[in-house]
């Protein structure tokens, strides 16, 4: 089959490889959509940190936001899922630590993450081998589209989530690219009154043509009171900034990763009396994720500008956006063209 290989910094190429086969507990899927995630770059440039203390190494396999069916099961595997369309947790655990017993398996010990770390083959391929208790249904009314969005859909979840909104209560959401949109959408489906703060103008116009009138930069930005910040940036100045806004004895959520190190004021911390949440993967929000796009709360599709065939991953990876491309910052991959 074809698969997208990384080879080293810069350097992707799509290769024929063998086809998975499914082991026991395992089912294999033929990939419909796969999205291109910004760890995804990271690891095609070689500034994932992962690839330097020893998690992930080339040549890799990447791709962890993905949809599908089913077209073989493993022993031990219920046959009912044979030809069902689904997606999938991207985070493995052992399944047997403390940890995973307790349902924090995406901080396991011994953590696989699909495309991503310890050689675990990732979606940018014709088919995709994954664990059955990794898998989430799919009905028929997510399309593929937003079947390729439900684990970062996950993630924004969980940061919602975790900012403990009541409804009609004001969220800012620092950051525009796909996690804090989603992140905004997610919460106005929740009741929240939904702010965005952007880096520029230029990233404002998508948020506001979701409907996302309350879209600022800094220098714009009300003085308000804020019942929760979340920040999900890359941006190192930024964590700092969400602690500084958030209302005393409320909650500032961190999902975004800069390249450098940020820091924030412990002191501000405690005298604010603020909770300080970081969210690591969707594994939580995914069914969550998959009920708000299925009843219609939550429409994505927007955010996704282009979707092309396998052979222009390397392209969009090394940052050349198609011909043709909309607004939105995600671009996705039909490894069957």
């Amino acid at each position: 089959m074809r698969a997208l290989v990384l080879t080293g910094p810069g350097k992707a190429e799509v290769q024929e490889v063998e086809p998975p086969v499914a082991g026991p507990g395992e089912v294999v899927v033929d990939l419909e959509r796969v999205g291109v995630c910004g760890t995804d770059v990271e690891l095609f440039t070689g500034g994932m940190s992962y690839l330097h203390t020893g998690r992930s190494w080339y040549p890799l396999r990447p791709g962890h936001e993905w949809c599908g069916r089913v077209s073989a099961v493993g022993e031990g595997v219920s046959p009912s899922w044979a030809g069902r369309r689904v997606t999938g947790d991207t985070m493995l655990g052992c399944g047997h630590c403390d940890r995973c017993r307790a349902g924090r398996h995406h901080v396991c010990a011994e953590l696989a993450e699909i495309g991503i770390s310890r050689g675990r083959p990732g979606a940018l391929a014709e088919r995709l081998a994954v664990p059955a208790t990794a898998l989430h249904h799919l009905p028929d009314v997510v399309d593929p589209t937003l079947g390729a969005l439900v684990e970062p859909g996950g993630n924004a979840l969980r940061a919602v989530r975790a900012a403990g909104l009541e409804a009609g209560e004001r969220v800012l959401v620092l950051g525009t690219g796909t996690i804090g949109l989603l992140t905004a959408l997610f919460a106005r489906a929740g009741g929240a009154e939904v702010h965005l703060m952007g880096r520029d103008e230029h990233g404002l116009p998508l948020a506001r043509s979701l409907g996302f009138t309350d879209a600022w930069t800094r220098g714009s930005l009300p003085s308000l009171a804020w019942d929760a910040v979340i920040d999900a940036s890359n941006a190192p100045g930024l964590p700092a900034l969400a602690l500084d806004l958030v209302e005393p004895g409320r909650r500032a959520v961190y999902i975004g990763l800069a390249g450098t190190p940020s820091t924030i004021d412990t002191r501000d911390l405690v005298l604010k009396d603020v909770t300080a949440v970081g969210i690591l993967g969707g594994s939580a929000g995914l069914a969550g994720a998959i009920a708000a796009y299925a009843e219609g709360s939550v429409d994505a599709r927007p955010l996704v500008a282009a979707t092309v065939g396998l052979a222009e991953t390397a392209d969009v990876l090394a940052g050349r956006r198609p011909t043709g491309a909309g607004p939105g910052p995600k671009v996705h991959i039909d490894p069957r063209r």
